[in-house]
Order: C-alpha cells, then sequence, then structure tokens
C-alpha cells in the first residue's frame, strides 16, 4: 500500500470512529472510551482533510487570500505531534512544552502563531487521560480544534525517530504528509545512550531542524552521524507552580505501598521512617538493581528507613514483589541479624494531580539509572525541594550540580546486551558510592534539606516554563525572520 494512502486510510478511520462514538454515545465503557479517546486527538478536522485529499490527488493549493492588513492575517501555526493521551516520558515532556507555550502566548497582545496539537506516537492510556486536571483536559480539546494550514505551519514531531514518517509502526504518520507540504518540521527526540543508530541518524537528518535536551545529546547526535547545522539544544520545562512544596499535603505513602521486604515494629508508626523514594517504569536500565543492592546492603531494620518504589510495567508483568524477592535470593546478600530495611511497592496509578504530594511524603530522592533522556522524576523532585542522588551521566548532567544535588559516579561503562540498543554504551553507576550517599544524606539532614532548597531555585531559574517558552518562541521567531 502506498504510504499516502496508508496515511489517508489512518486519518479517515480516526474522523469515522470520532463519528461513531460520539453518535452511538459508546462512551459509557471504558471500552468505547479508550476508542473515543484514542481519535479525539488523532482526527484531523476539514482543514487538514482538503489538504491530505490535495496532497493525495495532486491538486493545485488554494490560493492565500489577499489580507487588507498584514496585521490581521493569522499567525502562523505551530502544531506539536506528540503522545499527549499516552503518559510516560515523551508525553509529560510534550505536556510541559504546551502548557508552558500557552500561557507564554496568551500573556503577548499578539502573538506570533498558535498552537495545535494531534495524538502522536505511542498507544493511549485512559487511566493517564482521566489523571490529567480538568483545565488541562480542556486545553487539550481547545488545541486539538486548532486551524492550521500547511504551507503555514510549523511540525514539531515529539516522539522516538521511529514514529516519524513514515513511521515504522501504527501510528498517525509526523509529519502527516511528509517533509515538503510544511513550512518547518522539527524534530523533538533524545536517547539514553552513547550513540544513535543508522536509521535514528537518517531519519534525523531528514528534518529541518532537531531539537534535544541537553549538551550530552548535543555530542552524541553529532558523532552519530547527525548534521551540525539541525542539531539544537532545547532544555524541557518544569512546572515549579504545580511542583511546589509549599502548595501541599505529603500523600500517605505507607497506605499506598506492599511491603515487600522487612516488617514493621507493633509500636511503630508508619509514615516516621526515613523516606527515600524512587520512580521509575520497571526496565533494567533504570537501574533498580542497583538501588535495591546498595540499600539493602547498606541498610537494616533498625536504621529507621523505608525505600517506596513507584514502579510500572516496561514490556513485563506487573508480580514486582516476586520479582524483588526473587533478585534477593538471587543475590549475595545477607538478610541481616535484626531484619532488612523496609521495601515498599507502588504500583496502583498515581493521578498526575497527586505527584506533588507524594513527593512531598518522602525525605529524598534516589535513581540509580544506567541512562536518561532527561530525567523527568529527578528535575520534578528538585522543583519540590527534595534533595536528589542520581547518576552523574546523560540527561542529568545538564542540571545536576554539587551544590543542588548528590550527583553518583558512574563506576564505568557497559554494553547494552539486548533489545533496539544493543551494543550500544550506558552508565554503570557505583554501588559502593550510592551506599554512601544514601547514608550520608540519612546523617546529614540539614545538608541534605539545603541542597533541595538550592535544587528548587536552580528549577525556577533555569528550566521555569517562563523561561523555557522565552525560548521555544525565540528559535521560532528566528526561523520566521529568515
Amino acid at each position: 500500500m502506498a504510504p499516502n494512502l496508508k496515511s489517508f486510510i489512518v486519518y479517515s478511520s480516526s474522523v469515522l470512529v470520532l463519528f461513531l462514538a460520539i453518535s452511538f454515545s459508546f462512551s459509557r465503557t471504558n471500552y468505547y472510551k479508550i476508542f473515543h479517546l484514542k481519535s479525539s486527538l488523532a482526527s484531523y478536522h476539514p482543514t487538514f482533510l482538503q489538504s491530505v485529499f490535495s496532497f493525495m490527488l495532486k491538486t493545485p493549493k488554494p490560493n492565500k487570500p489577499d489580507w487588507p492588513n498584514p496585521i490581521s492575517r493569522p499567525p502562523h501555526c505551530v502544531l506539536w505531534m506528540a503522545p499527549f493521551l499516552s503518559g510516560g516520558g515523551y508525553s509529560s515532556e510534550a505536556w510541559s512544552y504546551v502548557l508552558a507555550l500557552d500561557e507564554y502566548m496568551k500573556s503577548r497582545e499578539n502573538p506570533s502563531f498558535k498552537l495545535g496539537i494531534y495524538q502522536h506516537g505511542d498507544l493511549e492510556s485512559l487511566e493517564f487521560w482521566e489523571g490529567l486536571p480538568q483545565n488541562v483536559r480542556d486545553l487539550a480539546i481547545e488545541l486539538h480544534r486548532t486551524d492550521c494550514r500547511t504551507n503555514e505551519t510549523f511540525v514539531v514531531c515529539h516522539s522516538e525517530p521511529g514514529a516519524w514518517y513514515p513511521p515504522l509502526f501504527e501510528t498517525l504518520p509526523c509529519p502527516p504528509t511528509g517533509y515538503h507540504d510544511f513550512m518547518f518540521v522539527i524534530g523533538r527526540t533524545m536517547f539514553e545512550t552513547d550513540r544513535l543508530n543508522s536509521e535514528h541518524v537518517k531519519r534525523c537528518n531528514r528534518m529541518d531542524s532537531v531539537w534535544v535536551p541537553t549538551e550530552f545529546h548535543v555530542s552524541t547526535f553529532v558523532q552519530s552521524g547527525v548534521d551540525p547545522s539541525k542539531v539544537m539544544k532545547v532544555v524541557q520545562p518544569i512546572d515549579v507552580r504545580f511542583f511546589d512544596p509549599s502548595k501541599y499535603e505529603p500523600l500517605d505513602i505507607a497506605s499506598k505501598g506492599n511491603l515487600v521486604l522487612g516488617a514493621k515494629t507493633p509500636n511503630s508508626s508508619p509514615g516516621k521512617e526515613f523516606a527515600f523514594l524512587s520512580v521509575f517504569k520497571w526496565e533494567f536500565r533504570k537501574g533498580w538493581d542497583v538501588l535495591l543492592e546498595a540499600y539493602l546492603k547498606e541498610f537494616s531494620k533498625d536504621d529507621g528507613v523505608a525505600l517506596y518504589l513507584l514502579t510500572n510495567p516496561y514490556h513485563s508483568s506487573r508480580d514486582f514483589d516476586n520479582k524483588i524477592v526473587q533478585f534477593v535470593e538471587d543475590s549475595d546478600m545477607q538478610k541481616p541479624a535484626n531484619g532488612w530495611a523496609l521495601v515498599y511497592v507502588i504500583d496502583t496509578h498515581i493521578a498526575h494531580i497527586d505527584l506533588p504530594r507524594l513527593y512531598k511524603a518522602a525525605n529524598a530522592f534516589v535513581l540509580p539509572s544506567r541512562g536518561e533522556g532527561w530525567g523527568r522524576p529527578v528535575v520534578e523532585a528538585m522543583a519540590m525541594s527534595l534533595p536528589v542522588i542520581t547518576t552523574n551521566w546523560s540527561g542529568p548532567t545538564e542540571y545536576l550540580t554539587e551544590e543542588n544535588s548528590y550527583p553518583l559516579p558512574v563506576e564505568r561503562k557497559s554494553e547494552v546486551t539486548e533489545g533496539p540498543f544493543k551494543g550500544h554504551l550506558w552508565a554503570e553507576p557505583s554501588v559502593i558510592k550510592l551506599r554512601a550517599l544514601m547514608r550520608h544524606v540519612i546523617s546529614n539532614v540539614e545538608e541534605a534539606r539545603a541542597k533541595g532548597r538550592q535544587a528548587r531555585k536552580d528549577m525556577i531559574n533555569s528550566f521555569s516554563p517562563e523561561i523555557v517558552a522565552e525560548i521555544v518562541t525565540g528559535h521560532i521567531q528566528n526561523i520566521l525572520d529568515k
């Protein structure tokens, strides 16, 4: 099937699904809610359908209207295509940009562009959508209705390059009809290893520009063969007003988690332990094995600590309790005479609106990852004034300092042994240094709190939404001015 025809079928079926869902009120069940959700940010309204028909039939584009006054001419459009309905790293990052840009442009008398969004790049999650604040869902619907003319539109393809036109899996293509109909096409992506594979390099070089979040990525992309003139650093915003510790009471995380290791004493009060928090999807890259080894070797029941793991499956089952127990049994770790330190697993969904309360309930955040694109939970924790311990490699090097965190040294580089990045290198964080840092944090609480306060200041001064919105609009304006 020709790529153009396949793209058209994807658009048409999305419109049909949306029409049926509305017409027959199918949204009462989860199945049809997901069906409706899937189409709600992925269907083209008539303006774009006309463009698609025009592209398919190779008919001339409509002539531009003669505007009586240049000031009255509608602004250019930035169409941001990302997994807005999916959850996960790209989804949360895309939302952070869109929320920042929307607020920034509404504060301007004559913004130079309008903003539209479409779902692209991943599967939809009803659970994630329903966990978004109502004002965010309302904004999503508003921005999805934005009319954009193809020849006046910047398209941002915010996903991994395999989702870019032509996609290597089923998703709405980005850019929707290829690279030549739109004014400018930007790829926003990142990787967690030391390089890109040749297919990703080729796809990046098709873009007019490639935006990456850190200097680490500028280096790895260029060294891998991406055209240096196309690679641009655009940092990620963190919503420091939403993630503001002064606004929240802590979540009762002890009641949310399953106690996997350790035992509470009869007279102990839940939540009184020094709480380490880690947030990650369950995959080897996240270093959960490093974290468990360091924590269980360093602490025992009498240390008065607890480790809370907020996690979710990543191409795996949900039996995290058994995975942890099996990991301990297969290791050389010996159970302390007075018992294991407490380990809790939180594998239920925590709605986005409750995330600040989760961080507020912890005393420190720890993530000994082997590689991060940006490290969203890390910056969320920093914005919440938590002291953080995380690997000093890849994405987090953009914002970690000795003053605002506890950078975890890398012991060596190791080769990725499976998956799409097999043969690449990533970091092996030091278990010994992690043990020492975790012990240091519970022994120097005031120092740790001071680092947390500095972390929040740094997030506000360098990565707040208005600062990043200015960076993004500045780049777009520079293109318009050329």
